[in-house]
């Protein structure tokens, strides 16, 4: 896969944030007359495209009812040992950022904390947060 791309209400809000992931931007360009970029990190890229007046996103999470594209997800096996380890951190960073005068990032919102998931042969670990638009991320790590 190229990329995945997410419509976002404010790009430099939403490059912050994916910034504070790991992500760094690899090319900025427009999309017809909108701001856009592609990011690259956590073994894959992203693309993020600002939309003249947004709507809210759907709640993907919270809505059992949803159908559609879900969520995004990253696999950490390399990136760190303990995925609960890792959202503290990463819980940490956010609310410093939050914290800092010109800073346009909130405190992270974590929607499904560290938990456990046995899917075939493999045990993973499994958090989601919500990006800056309230979309659905989900952080994965192989235990076994």
């Amino acid at each position: 896969m190229h990329h995945a791309s997410i419509r976002t209400a404010d790009i430099f809000r939403a490059i912050a944030f994916y910034e504070r992931l790991g992500f760094t931007v690899c090319e900025r360009f427009t999309a017809g007359t909108t701001l856009a970029c592609w990011m690259e990190g956590l073994g894959g890229r992203i693309e993020l495209i600002q939309i003249p007046q947004p709507r809210p996103a759907a709640d993907a999470f919270g809505d059992e009812h949803y159908t559609g594209y879900y969520h995004l997800s990253f696999d950490l096996t390399a990136h760190t040992n303990d995925l609960p380890h890792w959202l503290e951190q990463l819980r940490a960073s956010f609310e410093a950022a939050s914290q800092e005068p010109t800073s346009s990032l909130k405190p992270l919102k974590v929607l499904l904390e560290p938990t456990q998931q046995i899917i075939g042969d493999r045990v993973y670990e499994v958090t989601f947060i919500a990006d800056s638009d309230g979309l659905p991320l989900e952080f994965i790590r192989v235990m076994s």
